[in-house]
């Protein structure tokens, strides 16, 4: 499974990346299913853990809420998911976009995502 795939399966509920990438087809306002709240979903894992995480603008943090690795190394391989064109090497460049990136992701995948936290 792809680091996304496990993003959106730790926030929409395991095994429903492909139902959430599916729901996000209908455009026109067809039956989708009912939008995941990600700010509350993740504040409320947020608030089980015993460090202070900063998920909101720290993609490293969202990826510990989420119990995901957080390393480097994984963050290079999601940024090259996401189609990062950038220079992987400057970390804290990169990290920025991946926190949009995913944030735009999850709610183009039926995610309900505050407009502060999108692009």
């Amino acid at each position: 499974m792809s680091i996304f795939g496990k993003i959106m399966g730790a926030i929409f509920g395991t095994g429903s990346a492909s139902a959430a990438g599916s729901a996000a087809a209908p455009a026109g306002g067809g039956t989708a299913m009912a939008a995941v709240d990600v700010e509350k979903v993740v504040s409320d894992m947020a608030a089980k853990k015993k460090e202070k995480l900063d998920w909101r603008k720290s993609i490293v943090d969202l990826m510990k809420v989420l119990d995901l690795d957080s390393s480097f190394a994984a963050r290079k391989e999601l940024a090259k998911e996401l189609g990062y064109k950038g220079d992987t090497n400057d970390s804290a460049t990169m990290n920025i976009w991946l926190h949009k990136q995913v944030m735009n992701k999850l709610a183009a995948n039926g995610g309900k995502v505050p407009a502060d936290l999108k692009d």
